[in-house]
């Protein structure tokens, strides 16, 4: 949980982030309204989306600012559909992948596009874990471990929503006690908010009336070359992190804490996505790529910092990435196979996207030495994170 002081230079850090724009981009801004951009398929029609899952109401929820950016969000699964930005000519750009309609979500059951993920991100091995002397066993859809929650996750529930303004997105869900054999029912609030200065804030809350785990993310997958661009690798980015979680051939911690330095993980300094992704490295050969728990340099726990920087020669969009948690998931786009298409019709491939997934570390119930992911009662998990967006090479 956050300390008072740590809230206090979170929402100082946060509002510092929402204030910053520049004049000179400004003055590049065209106005774009939802519905051209619903035209120009960079965002989704809503009536593809006006649909019923398990006796819900599915919708879609456009959120825009005065600069030029647009998101998308659906409450099946409190989903980031699209996310349009200015590129570096002022021009709208989709940077998030994204299914044309609701029944495209429906056939996808595993690569959880853009979706919240609960209620524990990540995986644990063999689906176990032991809490107060008693072992629970999860649903094993990863073999042989649970992933993101588990068969039925919050990726695949309907969301209660609410968008009390323009900018702002309120969801909430109540996971009751035993769904997917988690203890506790945990109530769920993610609010969305989108600023003037080309930000979207993703806030966390979670209360619990029994002892559970949380591990709460956002699975967006982002080309800051433009949503169908066939690859990250020319993509350029920096992770402030000097270490790393190693994992088994099945993607589990193995429990140490490593330095990054002389690894192909190292991304302390800016470097090319594809540059070293298929170096004979072993665990990029466990991951198939990245797929990578990266330990965040923190001067405090639980403080907002920032985590990331990416961004793209060819359009020239930065994005920043700000957090609590004290890791991310570098994730390359490994399984994307080509199959499906997003809203541009084109194929998403293998590596043709990237996700910077905030969190705990996997499998923490199972590692003493990792941050905690125990909720007990009377208390409330909080995190934020912060994609910040802008044109690489411009003065904030």
């Amino acid at each position: 949980m956050l300390t008072r002081l740590n809230v206090i230079l979170t929402l100082f850090l946060s509002a510092a982030i929402f204030a910053c724009s520049t004049s000179h981009h400004q003055a590049q801004q065209r106005s774009f309204s939802i519905d051209s951009l619903v035209m120009e398929h960079l965002l989704p029609d809503s009536t593809a989306f006006a649909d019923t899952v398990d006796g819900k109401e599915v919708r879609m929820y456009y959120l825009e600012n005065h600069q030029g950016m647009a998101v998308a969000i659906t409450n099946y699964g409190g989903r980031i559909v699209s996310l349009v930005v200015p590129d570096s000519a002022g021009n709208p750009v989709d940077v998030v992948l994204g299914y044309p309609s609701l029944k495209d979500y429906l056939a996808d059951s595993n690569t959880y596009l853009g979706a919240l993920i609960g209620r524990y991100g990540n995986r644990i091995a063999k689906g176990r874990f032991t809490l107060n002397g008693k072992t629970y066993q999860l649903y094993i859809n990863n073999a042989p471990n649970s992933l993101h929650g588990g068969h039925y996750g919050f990726d695949r529930k309907v969301w209660e929503a609410r968008q009390p303004s323009d900018s702002v997105l309120e969801l909430t869900y109540v996971s009751p006690d035993g769904e997917e054999n988690y203890p506790g029912t945990l109530t769920v609030h993610v609010t969305y908010t989108l600023t003037d200065s080309n930000a979207l804030k993703i806030s966390y809350e979670a209360t619990t009336d029994k002892p559970t785990i949380v591990n709460l993310t956002n699975h967006a997958y982002f080309n800051l070359s433009g949503e169908g661009y066939p690859t990250i690798g020319n993509t350029v980015l920096q992770l402030f992190a000097d270490h790393y979680t190693p994992i088994d051939s099945t993607l589990i911690p193995t429990g140490e804490i490593a330095p990054v330095a002389g690894t192909p993980l190292d991304f302390t300094q800016p470097e090319e996505i594809g540059r070293r992704i298929d170096s004979p490295f072993i665990q990029l050969q466990y991951g198939h790529g990245y797929d990578h728990n990266f330990v965040l340099n923190k001067s405090q726990a639980d403080a907002l910092s920032l985590a990331a920087i990416a961004y793209s020669p060819i359009t020239g969009v930065e994005m920043k990435v700000y957090t609590t948690q004290p890791g991310v998931q570098f994730y390359s786009g490994n399984f994307l196979d080509g199959t499906r298409h997003g809203l541009s019709g084109k194929p998403y491939v293998r590596r043709s996207a990237f996700c910077l997934e905030t969190q705990h570390f996997p499998d923490s119930p199972n590692h003493p030495n990792f941050p905690s992911t125990v909720l007990n009662p009377g208390q409330t998990f909080r995190s934020e994170t912060i994609y910040a967006f802008g044109i690489h090479g411009e003065e904030e």
